[in-house]
């Protein structure tokens, strides 16, 4: 199974976003699923609900900050070409507008049932999956 598959299960199973993500990764940076959902719970929908940054992104940038040394500069850098890598797929990184959402100030913070009408109209589990993908690949090209 792949990162991406493995995060794109996490979300259907529940999991927002940047807890996916980052759960993909979690016996790379040593830690336990349950921490990691813990760690990265807030993340989600782009920063609590807020639609900010989206959460995959936060997931990915978890998961580096937890894999590598070096000083921020150098971090930074990481997390950038990771971001610049998803921008290049998926148009944005900003969780309104890869959802064509109109929001204007913070979303309710009760996130949406999930069931199939929630899964047909919103494109997280393909995003999170090509997220994991890019970071899956990163880290092959960026040995720890």
């Amino acid at each position: 199974m792949t990162k991406g598959e493995k995060a794109e299960m996490m979300f259907k199973s529940g999991c927002n976003c940047s807890q996916a993500v980052a759960v993909a990764f979690a016996d790379e940076i040593g830690m336990s699923e349950e921490l990691v959902k813990r760690l990265t719970i807030g993340f989600g929908a782009g920063m609590g609900r807020m639609r900010e940054v989206c959460g995959a992104v936060s997931g990915m940038t978890f998961v580096i900050s937890a894999l590598y040394d070096g000083d921020k500069a150098e971090i930074y850098e990481r997390v950038q070409n990771v971001a610049n890598a998803f921008k290049e797929q998926n148009g944005s990184v900003v969780c309104k507008e890869l959802l064509g959402l109109a929001t204007k100030g913070f979303d309710s913070p009760t996130p949406e049932k999930r069931t199939n009408e929630y899964y047909k109209k919103r494109p997280c589990s393909q995003i999170v999956k090509i997220a994991a993908d890019i970071l899956e690949r990163y880290i092959e090209n960026n040995p720890v």
